[in-house]
């Protein structure tokens, strides 16, 4: 199998490339080096991967790097609710209408087997009275961000295409990530709330009530291999929840976790009443379809962040290219 990873650089995207690698398989990992392209050091000279420095906007290298491969991974976006209101005229363009292309041109070539799209659980917004959301729950998008993975998501899944009896579309919709990443990011929850506590800072939650779902950069990374080599029959115009039922968290109780590693931490909470985004999911359906399981679990994140800080491994972690804004 020989795999394009579009934004290969990225958080996720330097992740599951050195899993593919370790795995064997081929990648071309196309990526802008929007933030860089540091964290590509640790496999760029590796003899499967090979790197292609560009943007998917452009049709002529889309449809060259197509040539060369039978599967793609779609990581490449303007990523999370500030990134994309901050952009929106890009965002459109980079998570629709340059996605929508990549789709497209992909489920023309006969050579192209497999379209893994990274989607995400933000897509439910609230749960609206219900326990837990599931794949079949209502999605109530409440941000541009998540509208846009939405659309995309139904494109892939609702569209047959007749000229590719071969051709696999799956959506993911990845829980809220954290973790350690070649290519770090502090504006994620987790990430921010114990760079914050083990640097002597007051951390300062808002909603501490409100739910989401958690899991490490490893293991939604890992989610992709299961898809790419599940059987086509379980996996074709399907979507999963990637994450554990377990690891659903108030920000209090990432807060809990996060004083068993540092109990002098200074911790305020400051009352909100509304948020859009409220909701836990119940991510039964991948386990029990795919067999997939975490490795890691929210403890686990926390103290190897803690540890990265503690130890300098991360020197500057209030640097502004550890955000996506």
């Amino acid at each position: 199998m020989k795999i394009l990873i579009t934004g290969a650089a990225g958080y996720i995207g330097s992740v599951l490339t050195k899993q593919l690698l370790a795995r064997d398989y081929t990648v071309i990992g196309l990526d802008s080096l929007m933030f860089g392209g540091e964290s590509l050091l640790t496999f760029f000279n590796h003899p499967n991967f090979t790197f292609v420095q560009d943007d998917i906007r452009n049709e002529d290298v889309i449809r060259n790097v197509l040539k060369e491969v039978d599967s793609i991974v779609h990581l490449a976006a303007i990523v999370g609710d500030p990134a994309c209101a901050k952009q929106p005229d890009i965002a459109k363009e980079i998570n629709w209408d340059a996605s929508k292309l990549l789709y497209d041109l992909s489920a023309e070539n006969k050579n192209i087997e497999r379209f893994v799209f990274a989607s995400t659980c933000s897509n439910y917004g609230k749960m609206n009275g219900q326990a837990y959301v599931t794949e079949t729950s209502l999605l109530n998008p409440v941000s541009l961000y998540a509208e846009l993975k939405v659309w995309f998501e139904k494109y892939i899944l609702d569209k047959k295409n007749n000229n590719n009896d071969y051709f696999v579309p799956t959506a993911l919709r990845f829980a809220t990530v954290y973790g350690l990443s070649p290519r770090m990011r502090f504006d994620l929850t987790v990430n921010e709330f114990i760079r914050d506590v083990t640097l002597g800072r007051e951390l300062q939650i808002f909603g501490e009530q409100f739910w989401r779902p958690y899991c490490h950069v490893e293991d939604l990374a890992l989610s992709v291999l299961y898809v790419l080599e599940a059987s086509p029959e379980k996996v074709a115009h399907n979507v999963f929840g990637v994450g554990d039922t377990g690891e659903n968290y108030q920000k209090k109780m990432l807060a809990e976790e996060i004083l068993k590693i540092v109990p002098d931490a200074t911790i305020n909470y400051v009352r909100k009443d509304e948020d859009p985004r409220d909701y836990r999911v119940d991510f039964s359906k991948i386990n029990n379809e795919l067999g997939y399981l975490i490795t890691r679990r929210v403890p686990d994140g926390i103290r190897e962040i803690h540890d990265a800080i503690k130890y300098k491994i991360i020197s500057d972690p209030y640097n502004r290219r550890y955000r996506n804004i």
